[in-house]
C-alpha cells in the first residue's frame, strides 16, 4: 500500500525503530526491497536519487515504483532521495511521490534553508514529506564503490543549534543528520559520534535520517535508532551482494560450436546446476534479485530491532 514518509515515520517513533530506505534503480531492486519487507511484515521506503539519473531515469522507473509500491501488502512510501535541484524534486511530487529530499547541505545555510522553504511548500500541494539535510557526508549517494573512510575530511557535523533553526524556519518532517557516515563503501570501521542525533532530537524535536548506514555495525545501527534515527539509507552493500553472487555463479565452462558454418562459445554455469547447463540472462536477473533481497532482509532485521 502507497503511504507518506510520514506515516512509516510515524509508526517507527511508536515502536522506537527504524525504517529501511532502499535505491531501486531498476525493477529487480524493487522487487528485492518489497519482497524482503512482506516477508518480514515490515514497512518499508523505496527510493531513488538524483545521482541515479544516468543508471536509470526517473521518468522510467519513477512510476513502476509508485505502481508496485500501490500493490504491495505493507506500508510502502516510494521516496525521492538526495534530489539536488527544486526542479527535479518538484517532477518526483508531480509524479506521485510521496515524500522527498531536497538536499542543499553543501550550500550556504540561508540558502539551503530558502530552497528547502520552496519544496515544503511546493510538497503541501501534494501532501508529500519532506526531508532536508544539515551537515554534509563528502560524496554523492551513487552505491558505485567510491570508497568511505572513518577518517574523511569532507566531512562535516550537523550542529544541533544550527538544526533546530533550520527546522523552525522551514517545517520540515525529517532531518538527515551528519554524524560520522559515509556513503560508499568503507575502507576503514566508521567513527560515530551518537551525541550528535541525541542532541538534534533534543533540540529540533525531529525523527532523524541516517545516511551512509551501509557497512555499519549491527550494534552502531541500534544505537544510532536509540538516540532517534527513524529512517536509514541503505544501498550500497545490498547493489554488491547482488553483483557478487552473479559473479561467483560465472565460475563456468565453455565449449567451442559450429553452426551455419560460425564459430561460438557454448557456455554453462559449473555452479548452478552442477552439470553442463546453458547460462540464461533470466538466471542471472533471478541469482542477483534473490541476494539482494537476502541482503535486504538482513538489514531489515537490524532496523526493527529485532
Amino acid at each position: 500500500m502507497l503511504v507518506t514518509l510520514k506515516d512509516i515515520l510515524n509508526l517507527c517513533e511508536a515502536k522506537g525503530c527504524a525504517a529501511g530506505s532502499f535505491n531501486t534503480p531498476n525493477l529487480e531492486s524493487i522487487m528485492a526491497v518489497i519482497g524482503a519487507a512482506e516477508e518480514l511484515e515490515v514497512p518499508v521506503i523505496i527510493q531513488h536519487a538524483q545521482a541515479h539519473e544516468s543508471i536509470m531515469p526517473l521518468d522510467t522507473i519513477g512510476p513502476i515504483m509508485l505502481e508496485l509500491a500501490r500493490r504491495a501488502k505493507v506500508p510502502v512510501a516510494v521516496h525521492m532521495d538526495h534530489g539536488e535541484t527544486v526542479e527535479y524534486v518538484y517532477r518526483a511530487m508531480e509524479m506521485g511521490f510521496t515524500s522527498v529530499m531536497y538536499d542543499g547541505s553543501t550550500l550556504p545555510f540561508d540558502e539551503n534553508a530558502a530552497n528547502t522553504q520552496l519544496v515544503v511548500s511546493l510538497a503541501k500541494r501534494t501532501g508529500a514529506t519532506v526531508e532536508a539535510e544539515i551537515g554534509c557526508m563528502g560524496r554523492r549517494e551513487m552505491g558505485d564503490g567510491s570508497a568511505g573512510t572513518g577518517e574523511d575530511p569532507e566531512k562535516i557535523y550537523t550542529d544541533p543549534d544550527q538544526a533546530k533553526k533550520f527546522v523552525e524556519m522551514t517545517g520540515i518532517d525529517a532531518l538527515a543528520c551528519s554524524f560520522g557516515t559515509t556513503h560508499g563503501v568503507y575502507l576503514s570501521e566508521p567513527k560515530l559520534d551518537f551525541s550528535v542525533v541525541e542532541n538534534v532530537r533534543k533540540k529540533a524535536h525531529i525523527p532523524i535520517v541516517m545516511h551512509g548506514g551501509s557497512g555499519v555495525s549491527r550494534e552502531d545501527f541500534q544505537t544510532a535508532i536509540k538516540k532517534g534515527v527513524r529512517k536509514v539509507n541503505y544501498y550500497t552493500y545490498m547493489a554488491m551482494a547482488g553483483g557478487e553472487t552473479v559473479a561467483n555463479q560465472f565460475r563456468m565452462g565453455c565449449i567451442p560450436v559450429e553452426k551455419n558454418g560460425k564459430k561460438y562459445k557454448y557456455c554453462y554455469s559449473l555452479v548452478e546446476s552442477g552439470q553442463d547447463a546453458p547460462i540464461m540472462y533470466h538466471d542471472i536477473v533471478q541469482w542477483g534479485t534473490q541476494a539482494m533481497k537476502d541482503n535486504c532482509k538482513k538489514a531489515m532485521e537490524i532496523f526493527s530491532m529485532k
